[in-house]
């Protein structure tokens, strides 16, 4: 298997049909039996799934999954990836705004350059109607490349194909799709980004809200700390927690001073309350940067896993 294209759907009735006679016509001429697409129906309440069964019958390279219930994009990606065989991996969208016919392009990249180990997509001319979504994006991306110190135009863009190892060293949890980029970065991989080829939506309705915004942000906080302080979380805490406890102390010690020595009246002082809370916070996120420290050997050490991977040449896969 040379290509598994995989595409998570919810509520995708009007188009699904659409999208699957778009990739046969897209694919086939250049993949032959040689790709196959992974379709996640992420728990639709509508006749998506009834329409997917249809559609696989008829088709052996079409492999649908069905999840239980709505899980998110993040969750139904990482079905699709355990699920994928191919050499290469390309996701994007079910609502057909990206192009299929960018993917043979794409996925030749990676075939022709050992050096590069995912290619993301880049909207450079968005067809989005509102702009209300294009404005948001721009500050999103910023945001992110500046936080991650991955730098893309586009991270949104759900349209990217990936070397099998990249996705291998990968795991999807919350909102954390949108973080793939940095995710591949954080293991090695080589990301050139390029520009492709976007379109309104003709069908259906767009699943993004509000809410989804402020899951993005928790979740950049979320890579933040754990690019930075995953194989040393003491330092994530050790340094605030420092802090807190020789404040703390300071304080509870001069005013042990003004007691012992010169006869002050300490009791109802406001920095008696301060310098306990300083003293207690302290400790606590002292002994949480700790825990963190024990857990992260617990992971590593069990099962022999290096926190490290090695290239020991461009084309050779990263070493555990």
């Amino acid at each position: 298997m040379k290509l598994s294209l995989v595409i998570p759907v919810f509520n995708e009735e009007e188009s699904v049909a659409r999208l699957v006679q778009a990739i046969d016509d897209a694919l086939s001429p250049s993949f032959g039996s040689t790709f196959e697409l992974i379709l996640i129906d992420d728990g639709s309440d509508d006749s998506t799934a009834r329409r997917l069964r249809e559609l696989a019958s008829e088709r052996s390279w079409l492999k649908p999954l069905f999840l239980v219930r709505n899980y998110g994009q993040s969750t139904a990606l990482q079905a699709g990836f355990d699920a994928a065989q191919g050499e290469f991996i390309v996701t994007m969208d079910g609502d057909l705004q990206n192009d299929p016919l960018d993917i043979a392009a794409m996925v030749a990249m990676l075939e022709n350059d050992a050096e590069i180990d995912m290619v993301s997509g880049w909207r450079k001319e968005r067809q989005d109607a509102q702009w209300s979504r294009k404005f948001p994006s721009k500050l999103a991306n910023a945001l992110i490349s500046r936080v991650t110190k991955v730098s893309l135009h586009d991270y949104g863009c759900a349209l990217k194909a990936y070397r099998r190892r990249v996705i291998e060293d990968l795991r999807l949890y919350g909102e954390l799709h949108r973080f793939i980029p940095a995710l591949a970065a954080d293991v090695g991989a080589r990301i050139v980004e390029v520009p492709v080829r976007h379109h309104a939506r003709a069908a259906g309705v767009s699943k993004y809200g509000i809410d989804r915004t402020i899951r993005v942000l928790l979740d950049l906080l979320w890579i933040r700390f754990t690019m930075r302080f995953m194989h040393r979380p003491i330092h994530a805490f050790g340094g605030v927690a420092v802090a807190m406890l020789v404040t703390g102390f300071g304080i509870l010690a001069w005013l042990g001073y003004e007691k012992l020595f010169l006869g002050a009246d300490i009791g109802g002082r406001p920095l008696l309350i301060l310098g306990m809370l300083l003293a207690v916070i302290g400790t606590q996120l002292l002994a949480v940067g700790l825990l963190g420290e024990l857990l992260i050997r617990i992971y590593h050490e069990p099962k022999g896993r290096r926190q490290y991977l090695l290239r020991t040449a461009a084309k050779d896969k990263p070493l555990r």
